[in-house]
C-alpha cells in the first residue's frame, strides 16, 4: 500500500484523516492560491491540484499526494478566508438567515515508479444558518475562530450553535470529504 502524503498543514484535515484510521505524513504545499475560474467547482478543483502537484514534484517517493481546498459560495460569490475582523463580520452578515454551499476540491496524485495518476473531484454541501444578531456576529468574530476559515466560520467550533441544518457531507464543510476520498482510493486500488 502506498503511503499517503497530506499537502496541507490544516489541523482539521489532519484530524479527519486520523478519524478514519489513515496513516499519513504531512508535507504542506508552498503555492500562492490563485482562483482562475468563476465556477466554484472548477475553482476548488484547480486549487486542490495546485497543492497536490506542488508536493508531487517535490516528494521523491512513491505515494498518494492529497491536496484539498475549501470555499464557501453564497449567491454566486466565492468567499475565501476573511482578512480581518470586519471582513469576517461582513461574511457572517451575508450568510446568516440563509443557505449557502461549501465546496471542497480534492486532487489525489498517485506517484508510483515514475508514473502519475490523478483523481480529481469536488464535493458540495449546503449549509443553512439561523438568523444572527449583530452582537452575535461581533462576538463570534472576536473569538478569532473565523480568521482561517472559508466563509468566516468553523462548523466544528463555537459556530455550531448557529447551524440550522446541512444537506450533504458534514466532513466536507470541515474541510475534507474523507468518505469519498476513501472510496476513490479504494476504487483505484481494486481497479
Amino acid at each position: 500500500m502506498l503511503p499517503i502524503v497530506l499537502a496541507s498543514a490544516s489541523p482539521r484535515r489532519k484530524e479527519l484523516l486520523r478519524q478514519i484510521g489513515l496513516d499519513f505524513v504531512v508535507f504542506p504545499a508552498d503555492v500562492k492560491e490563485q482562483i482562475q475560474w468563476e465556477d466554484p467547482i472548477q475553482a476548488v478543483k484547480e486549487l486542490a491540484c495546485q497543492k497536490a502537484r506542488d508536493v508531487a514534484h517535490k516528494f521523491d517517493q512513491n505515494a498518494w499526494i492529497l491536496g484539498a481546498d475549501t470555499i464557501v459560495v453564497h449567491k454566486g460569490k466565492i468567499m475565501g478566508k476573511p482578512a480581518n475582523r470586519q471582513e469576517a463580520i461582513s461574511m457572517l452578515s451575508a450568510l446568516q438567515g440563509d443557505t449557502h454551499s461549501v465546496f471542497t476540491g480534492v486532487c489525489a496524485v498517485r506517484k508510483e515508479w515514475g508514473n502519475e495518476q490523478e483523481i480529481i473531484f469536488a464535493e458540495e454541501t449546503k449549509v443553512s444558518i439561523y438568523e444572527m444578531e449583530m452582537w452575535e456576529m461581533e462576538e463570534y468574530a472576536d473569538t478569532l475562530e473565523p480568521m482561517d476559515k472559508a466563509g468566516g466560520y468553523g462548523i466544528q467550533g463555537i459556530f455550531a450553535k448557529y447551524i440550522r441544518c446541512i444537506q450533504g457531507d458534514y466532513n466536507n464543510v470541515v474541510g475534507l470529504p474523507v468518505s469519498r476520498i476513501y472510496r476513490e482510493i479504494l476504487r483505484i486500488r481494486q481497479g
